[in-house]
């Protein structure tokens, strides 16, 4: 193009396009944490979504395997896993309620099974050959078993109460309870019953809440939790 031969007017007109074109180019140019504001701010954006690697980070799986946490390059082992771990955690601050369960309501733990892993107890047998992870892993089970019982036990609102009546108004701690009593003939309701007829039985009148599913979760947690509370308790069926 030979810019001497172009009339002024169209030349300011060239001038002004190319500013324009320069314009737009360095606005999509922005500095990454920019953009990374500016996305942040959009709730539409997916750049608000998902965090981005960087040429010091890079993007991996996190514990819960559905979210992507970004961790600097070159973590292995330890260091990674305390990486993923302490992501989940701020992801997920409700981990920690069986913990909370814990300081809120005493609950009795479970039993300990370190007898298995001395001598030569349980070795040879189909269920023997235990690690300390099997006991470990036994341990926490029960007992986040029996902490979601107290959660329900000490709440009305899981309960289902109509008038905000919780079962531990009536049996702190569960006291009073005596499931190794069942089953028995219990004069409420007019005939032989297990624990959990008895529990639905103060669910529908006490508390004045739906009966619960008799096989359903939360029965079942009702059930871990009473009976975990009369620990080293002796069975007798039928005593009244």
């Amino acid at each position: 193009m030979n810019w001497t031969l172009i009339r002024g007017s169209a030349r300011r007109a060239i001038v002004c396009a190319m500013l324009l074109f320069w314009a737009a180019f360095l606005a999509g140019c922005k500095h990454p944490s920019e953009t990374a504001e500016l996305d942040a701010a959009d709730p539409q954006s997916d750049a608000g979504k998902e965090t981005v690697a960087t040429a010091d980070t890079v993007d991996v799986k996190s514990c819960d395997g559905e979210n992507t946490v970004q961790v600097a390059k070159g973590l292995t082992g330890q260091a990674m896993a305390d990486a993923l771990m302490d992501q989940w955690q701020r992801n997920h601050p409700e981990a920690n309620w069986v913990t909370e369960e814990k300081e809120k309501h005493v609950f009795l733990p479970p039993a300990d099974n370190s007898a298995l892993l001395q001598g030569d107890q349980g070795k040879g047998h189909v269920y023997g050959n235990f690690t300390e992870r099997d006991l470990i892993t036994w341990a926490r089970e029960a007992e986040k078993f029996v902490a979601e019982g107290s959660r329900i036990f000490h709440s009305g609102d899981e309960l289902g109460s109509q008038i905000a009546v919780s079962c531990d108004m009536c049996h702190p701690h569960a006291a009073n309870t005596h499931p190794e009593t069942y089953p028995k003939y219990q004069v409420q309701l007019g005939r032989v019953v297990l624990l959990r007829d008895m529990i639905n039985w103060c669910v529908e009148n006490p508390v004045r809440a739906e009966p619960l599913d008799p096989n359903g979760p939360k029965m079942r947690a009702l059930e871990a939790y009473i009976m975990a509370q009369r620990k080293g308790t002796v069975m007798e069926y039928g005593k009244h």
